[in-house]
This record gives C-alpha cells, structure tokens and sequence, in this order.
C-alpha cells in the first residue's frame, strides 16, 4: 500500500480489528511467555481469531508481531531468531487477507525510555525499529502500526526508522490516561503534532482506557492534526477477578456506542484493544456501515 492508496481508504471510516493478547490468553495462552513463539506453536488458534475479525468486518488485521524487536525478543533468549519469527507472523496473517483486508505490521515500544544519561538512545531506538521493519516490509506487511508506544521520543524514533527502510504508510498510537496524558511525560496532542511533523500517516491512542472516556482527548487531536485520528481503546475499565483476570466493563454494544460519540468527534481509523472480541468488531461496523 503507497501512503497515497492509505490517505484514500481513510476518506471513509476505516475499520481496524480488535484486540489479540487477551482474546489469546482466553485461549489459554499463559502469562510471562513470549507471545510471538506461542503463536508460532498454536497457528490454528491465531487464525481463528483473525478470520472471525474479518468476518466481522475488519479492513486491518494487525500481524502477531507485537514484541517482535530485538530488544523484546532478548528478554526470552530469541535475538537469532527475530527474522524468521516475524517472516512466519507476518505469513499467518498474509494467508488470511484477501482483497480489501490489509495486514499491519505489528510493532512496540521496547519498554525502556530514551535518557539524556544514554543507557537507552534515540539511535539504539531507531536502530531496533529499522532492523524490525525492513524484515516485516520484506515479508510483504502492507503497512506499519505503532501501538501501544509510552514514549514520544521513542515513537518518533520508530517513524524516522520505518521511513528510512520503506515507504509504507505508519500509523501511530500513544496509551493514555483519560485525560490525554502520556505515562512517560507529555500528552497525547503533543505527541501527535510532532509525529504528523516527522511522517506519520494516522496518528491517534490505543489502550489504556474505554472510549467513554476518551472524547475530549480524540476531539483535541482532531483539532491539531490534518491527518486520520486513530481510536483503538479497550473494552472500558477493568476489573480484577478472584483469579487474577481482567474483566472488562463495556459489552459490545455499549462499545460501539460510545466509539460512534469518538468518530463523530473526529475518529476515522477505529478499533478496539484489550477485552474486545470479534463480537466487538462486528457491533462497531454494523453501527457505522
């Protein structure tokens, strides 16, 4: 996909998929593993889960390769390993696209924060972003998704990088508080001037909070940026269960609700993130088509 063919499928609302860890994890995908390789040993599990997202109406399926950087990848023994398990994610994914589903190349904050002491640098940033994404845009990704980013230093970072070693649209999430600010330091509409500045082709939060939440937030970056607002927040807030589970606060239809008040205050790339299912999905686009 050129960033021009992106700009034209977001004239109109454009439906990305929901959720994946915790759909995984219902799957019974057990916490502190490397996701990646999980899904590498359960494809069938994974696939399932994307063709009910584009049964449900999805336009984006997010390729599994979330924690594919090296940085993630070292933290479970798997630096020799980083091109071929996102050529093999990557792969899963393509297999289920068909025309009009586009698959994202799926990549992450490394969960350090760029210093001024440089234990952690914009250049070591740049570096696992760019090794990254030129093996998802040689596995044949149609575009990029930043998500989940907790850093505005780091996220620009993963757009110069993306833009050095391809020319695939990129788009661009923060997680938030339900006032707009961003875990490591500033705010969700600093973050998106500044990477809309550096490239970016949507910018926008995923995460974090339910869209009930978040209008003020999606109407203030609509307000300061002249590309696509993504929305992709979690199914509202969670509760912790007896048995360590989050039990998410909003079913389908109070989702897509509340996300219709988000694209009237300037959403048009949507979703949903954790505690959403197909279901979810298939609530929002019967509501918007």
């Amino acid at each position: 996909m050129t960033k021009e063919q992106f700009r034209k499928l977001t004239e109109n609302i454009l439906l990305l998929d929901g959720a994946t860890g915790s759909n995984l994890m219902a799957s019974g995908m057990p916490r502190g593993i490397c996701t990646e390789t999980w899904v590498i040993e359960h494809k069938e599990i994974f696939q399932e889960l994307q063709r009910a997202y584009i049964t449900a109406g999805s336009q984006v399926i997010y390729a599994p390769t979330f924690g594919g950087n090296r940085i993630n990848l070292a933290k479970h023994g798997l630096t020799d390993r980083i091109e071929e398990i996102n050529r093999t994610l990557v792969g899963y994914s393509r297999e289920l696209a068909r025309d009009g589903v586009y698959v994202a190349g799926d990549i992450t904050t490394s969960g350090s924060f760029i210093t001024a002491d440089g234990d952690y640098t914009y250049d070591d940033a740049f570096k696992m972003y760019q090794e990254q994404v030129k093996i998802l845009a040689d596995a044949g990704i149609d575009l990029i998704a930043a998500e989940t980013m907790i850093n505005i230093e780091e996220t620009l970072a993963a757009v110069d990088a993306a833009n050095s070693v391809c020319d695939l649209p990129i788009m661009c999430t923060m997680t938030v508080e339900a006032d707009g600010s961003i875990f490591s330091g500033g705010n969700a509409i600093e973050a998106a001037v500044s990477l809309e500045a550096a490239g970016a082709d949507a910018v926008g939060i995923n995460c974090s909070v339910g869209p009930d939440q978040l209008v003020s937030v999606v109407r203030s970056i609509k307000e300061n940026v002249s590309i696509p607002v993504i929305a992709k927040p979690n199914a509202g807030m969670p509760t912790i269960d007896d048995r360590g589970n989050a039990v998410y606060s909003m079913n389908p239809e109070d989702f897509a609700s509340y996300m219709k008040i988000l694209i009237e205050n300037g959403a048009s790339v949507v979703g949903g993130c954790c505690g959403t299912t197909p279901a979810f999905i298939k609530a929002l686009h019967d509501s918007i088509r």
